[in-house]
């Protein structure tokens, strides 16, 4: 009996290449136990018109400008205000993606907005991570000492592992719980980010990790001091026990101010150590993941990982140097006043990031992260609960 299919005008069989009568004749005689694929011609079809991604970009732009709007609102939790200064722990990341899915899952979009948006991330995220590197300082590794640095270490392979292990007990995605370790580890979103490529992390995982990443930082920020207190923590040991435990920067140094300015002093410092530690955490993870997928083949170590790592790695050996320039401008109509080339390149990854994020929520499925965002949410509280805890232990027996 031939089997028919719709492929093409002729087609490649055990017989070679034969048109439709010929194959067909073949059927007809006795014995032959070999299926005949017969193909049927198809109407010529034009070649779809490539949509425009202008209309993508255009909404996550949109939503990434309000971002930074809501992002400056003067009022809590926004704005929060101390002896020490005004500080805003939300970022526009978060709110960015919170906007995006709302958008997306309140209204329907057009066809086109999606598919331009969902663009976006891949072309995005790798300058944004390039930039990121203008952020770091090397230097403050060797100004915390070494019972500190061992602390800040042995948090981060805890958190990592936590997050991985418990991901696997949940059946929550490989990608997705070592994305959450990486931000609970070292640095939120900024982590996340510069993990993901190097482990082929989908969209999703992004998505969900960010997510859980923030929404646990905040409630961080406000019990910390009042645990501290009850704990009876000097000013160290807080802010040691902050800088090593809270998952973003602005969270770090509210929370710890927010406690005592020496305490605040002391968890700025751990935190951009922590920080800091992005570049060789993500090689190791790199160096790690690469290793897994080897085929038998030698390892060449520099192709371990993509090239916007190397400079990312370069951005931060650039600023740890000193080499990045201050521009200063001497304008006739008011006093001088100075740039720095590192700070705007800082500011315009937090952009292209927030943009990132906007594209990321309009191309996020609601249903989606309802079902698998319990799960995340989970491996996020044990991990930070692990971190929380290891970090008080070691500061209680070397500090």
């Amino acid at each position: 009996m031939a089997l028919y299919e719709r492929t093409a005008t002729r087609t490649q069989s055990f017989y070679g290449s034969l048109d439709a009568d010929a194959l067909a004749s073949l059927a007809s005689m006795e014995g032959l136990d070999v299926p005949v694929v017969v193909t049927v011609s198809e109407p010529h079809k034009a070649a779809r018109p490539r949509r425009s991604i202008w209309l993508g970009y255009s909404a996550a732009g949109f939503l990434a400008m309000l971002a930074y709007l809501i992002h400056y609102l003067p009022f809590a939790p926004f704005r929060v205000g101390g002896e020490f200064g005004v500080r805003r722990p939300i970022s526009p990341a978060i709110i960015a993606i919170f906007l995006g899915v709302v958008i997306r899952n309140g209204f329907q979009l057009p066809r086109i907005v999606l598919d331009g948006a969902r663009g976006i991330v891949k072309k995005v995220i790798p300058i944004a991570i390039v930039l990121t590197g203008f952020s770091l300082n090397l230097t403050s590794i060797e100004k915390v000492g070494g019972p500190v640095l061992l602390i800040i270490v042995a948090s981060i392979v805890v958190a990592t592992a936590s997050a991985y292990f418990f991901g696997r007990m949940l059946k929550l995605w490989k990608r997705t719980a070592l994305l959450i370790g990486a931000g609970t580890a070292i640095c939120g979103n900024s982590a996340i980010v510069a993990v993901a490529p190097l482990i082929e992390a989908t969209e999703k995982d992004l998505m969900l990790s960010m997510s859980t990443i923030n929404l646990l930082g905040l409630p961080l920020m406000f019990v910390f001091p009042v645990a501290g207190a009850a704990l009876g923590l000097s000013d160290q040991a807080f802010g040691v026990w902050a800088g090593t435990s809270i998952h973003a920067v602005p969270q770090v140094v509210a929370a710890a101010f927010a406690f005592s300015a020496g305490a605040g002093s002391i968890a700025t410092l751990v935190k951009l150590v922590r920080v800091a530690l992005l570049a060789p955490f993500t090689f190791v993870v790199a160096i790690a993941y690469s290793r897994r997928k080897r085929t038998g083949m030698p390892i060449r170590y520099w192709r371990l990982v993509p090239s916007f790592f190397w400079g990312f790695v370069a951005a931060a050996l650039i600023n740890t140097l000193g080499l990045a320039p201050s521009l200063v401008f001497h304008p006739a109509w008011q006093t001088s006043f100075t740039i720095s080339t590192a700070g705007v390149l800082v500011d315009t990854a937090g952009l292209l990031l927030t943009l990132a994020m906007a594209a990321m929520g309009l191309d996020a499925d609601l249903h989606f992260l309802l079902r698998a965002g319990g799960r995340a949410a989970l491996v996020g509280i044990v991990s930070c609960l692990a971190l929380c805890v290891v970090s008080l232990l070691l500061i209680r027996l070397l500090l």
